[in-house]
């Protein structure tokens, strides 16, 4: 895997992870709304997305890294 592709994948897995904040305002709007809780929407889409990236790095290594 070429380093192109491979960081191309972890910001494909990040934006992945941080479209869950979206299905969650539809699932609880009160708590997760572009109006007053806002912040909690871009909290869950960051924290979404780090999850993402981590299970993106779980299956696909930093390239050069593997054994």
């Amino acid at each position: 895997m070429t380093w192109k592709k491979w960081v191309t994948g972890l910001i494909g897995a990040f934006i992945q992870g941080g479209a869950s904040s979206i299905t969650a305002g539809a699932i609880a709007p009160e708590s997760f709304n572009f109006g007053d809780q806002f912040s909690n929407v871009m909290w869950l889409a960051l924290i979404s997305g780090i999850v993402g990236a981590a299970l993106f790095l779980k299956t696909k290594p930093i390239p050069g890294l593997e054994d």
